[in-house]
């Protein structure tokens, strides 16, 4: 721990644990403590630690091919896109390297549609207070957290924020300059934020009547993660656009980016490209990835009942600490228990107690496990978390 404090940047406030091993839902210290883990890799280890199918397609790959170029077909790169336009909306997909790219190849498609389609003073894009869009200079200046953007001015222009949830809000902010609306069907990063039911298909109406694009960032809600492939399946409807990472690749980086043909055609032969975007290697363990969680129903059968498990456990412990605990929402599982005070100790304690959970926004415990979670895991976090508040009420 003493070397990552010598020789990595300090952009993340580590924890004092180094993590070695981990299969399903369990981690490994270097001191062979174990730990339950809720935290996911931040959602992305939709399957778990080291799933078998992932690892052995990552083993097969690594020794067929790992590198080429977007020069060439790639035969894994082309499986996968297949897979993912035969199970979603889109007709193409553009693969990239992380959400944050593949939100950066949203917006650039979406600007580039506009000067094809639209006129050529239509730039704007209208997203939400709360939202979290990535971390490049661009995606920070789509995403409404002031916090994020502070020292980082001048942003990047032709991003406007208007209150989550608020139809009246959306259509008030539409001028002559708006090309598109970029949303998250849930707001993570901002507390696990739900919409009303109705909402996303009131702003889909909007954009059709605007000619607005309609960008649904899933990179956190999507592959499972709610109970359906993809969250926009809850709210009976498709967007134009949507960006995908985080469990796309069952723990190996890669990012992508739908669209419909209609709006894909708008990137030609230089518009946009990605060096190590869906290289073999990761294509092959997304692949495998996909494809476990499309065969076996279980697994999003599993999240949907566990989901109802867990929200139903921790609205036991709500009726317990009402003085501590302010509300549980979530959709899946991607879960948030907000709480009436900073909720850092509470983290701090879990993790003494062997469970790893995440903090966000400051006072929301997020829980975002393996889709592959069981009640006796669910009944272990609830025991760590009534203990822990026992100690701190």
């Amino acid at each position: 721990m003493d070397a990552s404090k010598q020789y990595l940047m300090h952009t993340y406030k580590r924890f004092p644990i180094i993590l070695r091993k981990g299969r399903g839902m369990k981690v490994w210290d270097s001191n062979g403590k174990e730990y339950l883990d809720f935290v996911g890799g931040i959602a992305v280890n939709n399957l778990g630690h080291c799933h078998s199918k992932v690892v052995i397609a990552l083993q097969k790959q690594a020794q067929r091919l790992l590198h080429v170029s977007n020069l060439y077909h790639i035969e894994p790169q082309i499986e996968l896109a297949k897979l993912l336009v035969k199970h979603s909306f889109a007709d193409k997909v553009f693969f990239c390297n992380s959400g944050a790219e593949a939100n950066e190849a949203a917006i650039k498609l979406t600007r580039k549609y506009a000067k094809d389609h639209l006129s050529h003073d239509r730039y704007e894009i209208i997203t939400a207070f709360g939202s979290f869009h990535g971390r490049t200079l661009a995606t920070l200046s789509a995403s409404g957290q002031e916090k994020l953007q502070k020292g980082f001015e001048p942003l990047v222009p032709g991003f406007k924020h208007v209150p989550f949830n608020d139809i009246n809000a959306l259509k008030g902010a539409i001028t002559k300059h708006t090309c598109a609306v970029m949303m998250e069907p849930i707001q993570g990063e901002a507390g696990i934020k739900m919409p009303d039911m109705d909402y996303l298909k009131e702003v889909r109406k909007v954009c059709d009547e605007y000619r607005l694009l309609f960008i649904l960032d899933e990179v956190q809600t999507g592959m499972g993660r709610t109970g359906k492939l993809f969250a926009y399946e809850h709210f009976g409807i498709e967007p134009d656009i949507m960006s995908l990472a985080k469990g796309l690749g069952g723990g190996v980086a890669i990012g992508a980016m739908l669209a419909k043909d209609s709006v894909a055609a708008s990137f030609q032969p230089g518009s946009h490209a990605a060096t190590f975007g869906g290289n073999p290697l990761a294509c092959a363990a997304a692949k495998a990835a996909m494809e476990t969680l499309l065969e076996d129903g279980f697994i999003l059968d599993n999240c949907e009942r566990m989901s109802k498990y867990l929200i139903n456990r921790l609205e036991g412990i709500k009726k317990d600490y009402p003085s501590l605990v302010a509300g549980v929402r979530g959709l899946g599982l991607m879960i948030g228990m907000e709480m009436t005070t900073t909720c850092g100790p509470i983290v701090n304690l879990c993790l003494e107690e062997g469970v790893l959970i995440n903090c966000i926004g400051g006072n929301v415990l997020r829980f975002t496990p393996a889709l592959t979670l069981t009640e006796k895991e669910v009944d272990r976090l609830i025991e760590v978390l009534e203990d822990v508040f026992e100690k701190i009420s």
